[in-house]
């Protein structure tokens, strides 16, 4: 890649400086200018994705923007904005739509569609294509970690696998499947490297292949993050980097609102690897931890001492018992609304929850998260103001100050504080918001250009009128 602008030079990755990945490669730029990025840069697209089949009918199944759409007219399956995205997913859609047709109304699993799609693109000479990460490096699909020992040794894996490939058999045919040992290779490499593709909410719309990204390595305490616009992936670093060293870089592959035990069994089960980051070597007791009987001591007390380590308050065995009890009644619940939160229900859980269980307990703060997506769906906007307050400390705690979910939840309170009429308040979390988006989003993005920097303005311009 020629840079044009010769005054741009690589220098340290700052942070909120997107690492960009495309073809032939892809450096990390920085214009002589001052803290002024410069535009001479690639980033990726996905070597293969698939929209989730929830999202077929309401998102374009090219671009993945909802609006007015348009189907297919071949399969009547797959929907589009126009015909120019129609026209520039057709190289990958043509071989599949007849298929899709077929099995209409029957619903395609989104893992199958994406393993589909990875079929029909090696079919199609994809085997070839590279995804550079520095000039010179690059990774091909094959040169992808497949992990195939490790699912054939894992009872869960080969069963979803078992069942993606009778679904595979009635969906392709014989004549188009791969042997099942190349066919466990792609599912191998779609369970160890493929990327969730999120909307500007943070909510699963597809999933994809990226060559390029691949290779990052996790951590739990992440100094970059993924953040998509439409199909691209934009990898941001969180922190200020000495250079760009690949063997440095890390995101999260897992949700960090977890105990260091659930996040390293998750890492173990879908990675096939004991996470040893600086936050895993530490036990974590404040995740699961109890409030201090003593309303005047903030302490995170752990259930099994006889007393709180900061004030000695004891811990009786009546309040060990309350403790569980309450645990339990969460846990219950909490599972219950994992696919819809309800507001009576998280009330009477925190109602529960108050002087037992620690303000950073784990199953205290995914509470206020139901508490405060119920509250926005019944439009009851005062509880989702005083639900996503609360929730803002766990989330530092946790995501860290400098997070997309973090920046979310400033965007979000400082929107249903603008709908209250506290224009004050709302500028002040609108103001947080931008610092941390602009970082782990970037000043283009549509999230800051569409949403955020529109309520900016609104929120000055109410509050200059007070």
């Amino acid at each position: 890649m020629k840079i044009k602008n010769q005054g741009c030079r690589r220098v340290p990755v700052n942070k909120g400086t997107t690492i960009l990945y495309g073809k032939p490669f892809a450096y990390v730029v920085r214009s002589v200018v001052r803290d002024e990025r410069c535009d001479h840069c690639l980033q990726s697209k996905p070597f293969v994705f698939a929209l989730t089949s929830k999202n077929r009918t309401t998102r374009c199944d090219n671009c993945l923007k909802s609006g007015k759409l348009s189907k297919c007219s071949g399969c009547h399956y797959v929907y589009y904005c126009d015909r120019y995205c129609q026209k520039e997913s057709w190289s990958i859609h043509k071989t599949e739509c007849k298929y899709l047709k077929k099995i209409l109304p029957k619903i395609l699993p989104d893992a199958a569609r994406l393993m589909a799609r990875i079929i029909f693109k090696l079919n199609q000479g994809g085997a070839d294509e590279v995804g550079y990460y520095t000039e010179t490096s690059f990774r091909k699909f094959k040169d992808l970690m497949s992990h195939y020992s490790d699912i054939k040794k894992d009872p869960k894996k080969l069963e979803h696998f078992t069942m993606l490939y009778g679904v595979l058999v009635q969906f392709l045919g014989e004549s188009l499947m791969p042997n099942a040992a190349e066919l466990m290779g792609i599912y191998g490499r779609i369970c160890t490297n493929c990327f969730n593709i999120l909307d500007n909410n943070m909510n699963t719309i597809g999933a994809g292949i990226y060559l390029g990204a691949s290779v990052i390595d996790h951590s739990c305490t992440p100094n970059a993050i993924a953040v998509f616009e439409g199909t691209t992936i934009y990898i941001r670093t969180l922190k200020d980097l000495p250079s760009l060293d690949w063997s440095q870089i890390r995101i999260s592959y897992i949700d960090l609102l977890n105990s260091t035990k659930d996040r390293r069994e998750e890492l173990q089960s879908s990675y096939y690897f004991l996470c040893d980051c600086e936050k895993c070597k530490h036990v974590d007791s404040t995740a699961s931890a109890a409030a201090c009987p003593n309303s005047s001591c903030n302490s995170p007390c752990i259930i099994k001492n006889i007393e709180c380590e900061k004030c000695n308050t004891s811990l009786f065995d009546e309040f060990k018992k309350t403790f569980e009890e309450v645990t339990d009644f969460t846990s219950h619940h909490l599972e219950k609304m994992k696919t819809m939160a309800y507001l009576d229900v998280s009330k009477m859980c925190l109602k529960k929850q108050k002087g037992v269980l620690h303000k950073f307990n784990i199953q205290h703060i995914r509470t206020l998260e139901t508490a405060h997506i119920a509250a926005i769906n019944l439009e009851c906007w005062e509880d989702a103001e005083l639900y996503g307050k609360e929730l803002i400390p766990g989330y530092l705690m946790y995501y860290g100050e400098i997070h997309p979910l973090t920046g979310l939840l400033y965007l979000t309170v400082g929107k249903i504080q603008l709908h209250l009429g506290k224009s004050i308040e709302a500028l002040e979390a609108l103001k947080t918001a931008n610092e941390i988006l602009m970082i782990t989003h970037g000043d283009k993005h549509s999230l800051l250009r569409e949403e955020l920097r529109p309520l900016l303005s609104q929120a000055i311009m109410d509050s200059n009128n007070i």
